[in-house]
């Protein structure tokens, strides 16, 4: 309890938001158990399931980092306000649409359904211009070793990015100006929302989707960091992982590949190209991205062997968000 108390102290909206998810998650489960109806071709409750995991994941996220930062605190401390407001509101909007069976997003069909669309839209861009904020904010976070700042800024730099793609999805498609169903903004490229897609994530098989990069870019400002840690949990184990610059290296390596795949992710949506029938170029900058990634890792990991440089353990400050997690880790 004092760990939930402590957790909770970070920054008490966020959390707050966090917990709510955490019960709506579980209304959600519940919903897709007992309510057989579809919106769009899916189940009516699987979207906001998977929009109550990822607001989730990304309040306690922000909650963690802006607890810790020792400068602009009180600024940092209102724009994760503002992230917080801005995501219940989102998510309001997308459970009460899945209670009435109906789209939320892009839905322009009558003037409540518009009205609502345009609530979203604004909490979109306020959540963005205050993420924005916040990433700012933590290239002033003191960090306990290179590896895991520059994974961390590197994090939060591509969330950024996922975060902005989802403004791609907003402009009203060719069919949509041809043939107005109400209906302004897709997730699809290609063809009209609501065909077949991938078991619980929903992504198109047939078309390019832009909830893909969107998705992986928003994700990086966990998974950077969390390979960061990794990387230091192993230091231990792996005498070559030991000297932090080794593992600065290799974050940068990880975090260049994120970022490039992350561009062809969206390119291959743009152009239309299913995520499971990859063809062509984007096939090929695939292969390219994950050899070029082994590639430069194989690189630092040999050069480190054959030049071993000045081992400096650097001590985990007390203070650091990461300690205890590191030191978890390791143990």
């Amino acid at each position: 309890m004092s760990s939930l108390k402590r957790a909770y102290a970070w920054h008490r909206p966020l959390m707050t938001v966090a917990a709510l998810m955490v019960l709506c998650t579980a209304v959600c489960l519940v919903g897709a158990a007992i309510d057989p109806r579809n919106v769009g071709g899916a189940e009516v409750w699987l979207k906001p399931l998977k929009f109550s995991l990822s607001i989730l994941l990304y309040c306690v996220t922000w909650a963690w980092l802006i607890a810790h930062l020792p400068r602009f605190r009180k600024m940092a401390h209102t724009a994760g306000t503002v992230i917080a407001v801005a995501v219940a509101v989102e998510q309001i909007a997308i459970v009460g649409a899945a209670a009435s069976a109906t789209t939320s997003h892009f839905n322009v069909s009558t003037p409540f359904a518009t009205a609502l669309w345009g609530v979203m839209a604004v909490s979109i861009t306020v959540l963005y211009v205050a993420t924005f904020v916040t990433t700012v904010l933590l290239f002033w976070m003191p960090l306990p070793t290179v590896s895991l700042t520059v994974a961390v800024r590197a994090g939060a730099a591509l969330a950024l990015v996922g975060l902005g793609l989802a403004f791609l999805m907003t402009g009203p498609t060719a069919e949509q100006l041809d043939n107005y169903q109400g209906i302004v903004g897709a997730h699809t490229v290609g063809v009209s929302d609501g065909g077949p897609g991938l078991p619980l994530l929903g992504w198109s098989t047939v078309a390019g989707d832009l909830r893909i990069p969107h998705f992986v870019g928003m994700h990086a400002l966990q998974l950077v960091p969390l390979f960061a840690i990794a990387l230091g949990a192993l230091a231990g184990r792996i005498r070559i992982l030991a000297d932090d610059r080794v593992r600065t290296r290799l974050v940068i390596v990880a975090a260049s590949a994120f970022a490039a795949m992350l561009a062809v992710l969206t390119t291959q949506a743009l152009i239309g190209q299913s995520i499971v029938r990859p063809d062509g170029a984007i096939l090929i900058a695939g292969w390219a991205v994950g050899a070029a990634s082994v590639t430069a890792a194989a690189i630092v990991l040999v050069a480190a062997a054959r030049h071993p440089l000045q081992t400096e353990r650097r001590p985990i400050a007390e203070t650091s968000p990461f300690a205890e997690t590191t030191e978890k880790v390791r143990s």
